[in-house]
């Protein structure tokens, strides 16, 4: 994750304007784990920006998208979700609670080279979902 004076920077040298909003965007996704969606970021923005719209929260993760800050995520629910983690890693869904977590540490190698063997496309990108009931689930289940 960036910092605001880098993120400032990147922006301008894309041709986009840097206004706080857009970088208290930025700012919340890389300081959570939850991987909101656009409401979630809307809600939790709200009282510091009341006058900050939903479609400004869509544009910028359009744009912090576009320029390589963050990731988005379809875990299969009615909203895209979003990631400031960059780096290539699965992600598991609770199917009982709805949270999105980060499986960091796992080879994907194997898989993606097993892809491009017996299809023979030139990769772009790939994005790895496991679905299933979270611990925390598990036991009020019990």
């Amino acid at each position: 994750m960036m910092d605001s004076k880098k993120v400032t920077e990147l922006l301008r040298a894309r041709g986009f304007k840097v206004t706080p909003q857009r970088l208290a965007i930025y700012n919340t996704l890389c300081n959570t784990k939850s991987h909101p969606n656009a409401e979630m970021i809307f809600k939790k923005l709200q009282p510091y920006y009341p006058t900050m719209s939903l479609a400004t929260i869509y544009k910028t993760v359009d744009i912090l998208k576009e320029v390589g800050l963050i990731q988005v995520i379809n875990v299969g629910e009615d909203s895209l979700r979003y990631d400031a983690t960059t780096v290539s890693h699965p992600h598991i869904r609770c199917t009982a609670c709805g949270k999105v977590e980060d499986i960091m540490d796992i080879d994907c190698s194997a898989i993606t080279n097993e892809v491009v063997k017996r299809t023979d496309y030139d990769l772009e990108g790939q994005q790895f979902y496991f679905y299933g009931v979270c611990p925390e689930c598990k036991r009020e289940k019990e």
